[in-house]
């Protein structure tokens, strides 16, 4: 501050007779000196405060709007009197400090199973390669399954150009369509191998089809025992398909995730990739060519695959619980 307080202060000048005339001119170089313009500082509780209304709903403090903007935010900040002069800048700055963006979301399911720890804990821990409590032998195997459905082959009216130099690749917007296939399909997570197949439904004979193919091939064929990870769907639901599919394979272990949670199934990142790098544009001429595309893609994936580097462990699924449990409790707080 001292430092701040002699840089106000202009470098003495002598007058025309000698004099010094830096006491004279003072008021004039403090009005016109650059150092006024240096941003304002804030107490640490206004930044404080201003933090915490970001990261509350705007209904929360009656204000009509589904979520803040940073103009927003200015607003409601110098109308409360929290300050009367702040910037838009400022509040940016502060909010990008902890990474606080109330203008962005994403939307979300409140997990509904009672069983939601048990169930995923489990599948936790076959990533892991443990099963009740007990590592798993070199002869047991993880497979993650699930159906694609609804891949539609569109025939588009004119032909797809390629990319030229300074110019994108150009996809016809008008199309016919020609069907669509279901892609039924298993991951082992530990081997990162891939088993597929184009069904033109999904069903318990379609998802029955691809465990055939599977289970009747070594080494799951003399396995130990082969875990399956599946959701609740109708071709794989309940105890029923547990007695199905064990009265055919002895050796297989049928484990459902819980509702809600296909993100623990890691045979949809597979999904997400197919859909990146082979789907889109969707640009088929029928059937035929988007069954060969799909086919294609996997054996393509297959010899550069690796197995997922998963890091989602029990520990941050209780986490992740515990900040569940906390705002579902605060927006029934909200909604009462």
């Amino acid at each position: 501050m001292m430092k701040l307080q002699t840089d106000l202060i202009r470098p003495a000048k002598l007058s025309a007779c000698g004099e010094n005339v830096s006491l004279k001119n003072a008021s004039l170089g403090l009005m016109n000196d650059p150092v006024r313009d240096a941003p304002r500082f804030f107490p640490p509780e206004i930044i404080v405060q201003v933090k915490a209304l970001a990261c509350e709903l705007p209904a929360v403090h009656q204000v009509p709007l589904s979520k803040w903007s940073v103009a927003d935010l200015g607003r409601e900040v110098r109308r409360s009197g929290f300050a009367a002069t702040i910037s838009d800048s400022t509040i940016w700055r502060w909010l990008h400090e902890d990474a606080i963006r109330p203008w962005r979301y994403r939307s979300w399911i409140f997990p509904r199973d009672p069983q939601f720890a048990e169930k995923a804990g489990r599948i936790l821990d076959l990533y892991e390669r443990v099963w009740d409590g007990h590592s798993l032998q070199d002869d047991e195997f993880v497979l993650s399954a699930d159906e694609k459905t609804s891949i539609q082959a569109r025939r588009r009216r004119h032909a797809t150009y390629p990319v030229q130099p300074g110019s994108p690749m150009k996809v016809e917007h008008e199309y016919t369509r020609c069907g669509a296939w279901a892609y039924i399909a298993a991951l082992d997570v530990h081997r990162a191998k891939l088993f597929g197949r184009c069904e033109r439904r999904t069903g318990i004979a379609s998802f029955d089809r691809l465990v055939d193919d599977v289970m009747c091939q070594p080494p799951y064929a003399t396995a130990r025992r082969v875990f399956w990870i599946v959701d609740s769907g109708s071709s794989h639901r309940g105890p029923r398909s547990v007695e199905r599919l064990q009265s055919r394979y002895a050796n297989l272990v049928l484990v459902h995730a819980p509702v809600h949670a296909s993100w623990l199934n890691q045979i949809e990142i597979y999904f997400s990739i197919l859909q990146r790098k082979a789907l889109v544009p969707n640009d088929f001429k029928s059937l035929e060519t988007l069954k060969e595309r799909i086919l294609g893609f996997q054996i393509y994936y297959e010899q550069i695959a690796k197995p997922f580097e998963w890091k989602f462990t029990r520990n941050d699924l209780n986490i992740l619980l515990n900040k569940i449990k906390l705002a579902k409790s605060a927006s029934e707080r909200l909604a009462a």
